[in-house]
């Protein structure tokens, strides 16, 4: 199968968010500032993932199904 050039840019551009998001989420564990909403429902992060994950971005139930998009679309 061929990947045209737009798919290859496109790829490549989710990767380099995907890089600069984590980049920046780090920064956030490092400095002990965290996310007290998660960025997909909006719903507040729960204090034991916070705890678990400073960085954390998205609470556990939309985490998961990010997960599981992430896995099924690898294929």
């Amino acid at each position: 199968m061929k990947v045209s050039n737009f798919d290859q840019e496109l790829a490549e551009l989710r990767v380099e968010e995907e890089k600069q998001a984590a980049i920046a989420s780090a920064r956030m564990a490092l400095s002990g500032v965290g996310q007290a909403d998660c960025e997909e429902c909006g719903r507040p992060i729960g204090e034991a993932r916070r705890a678990a994950m400073p960085s954390a971005t998205r609470c556990f139930s939309c985490q998961e199904a990010f997960e599981t998009e992430r896995r099924r679309v690898a294929r």
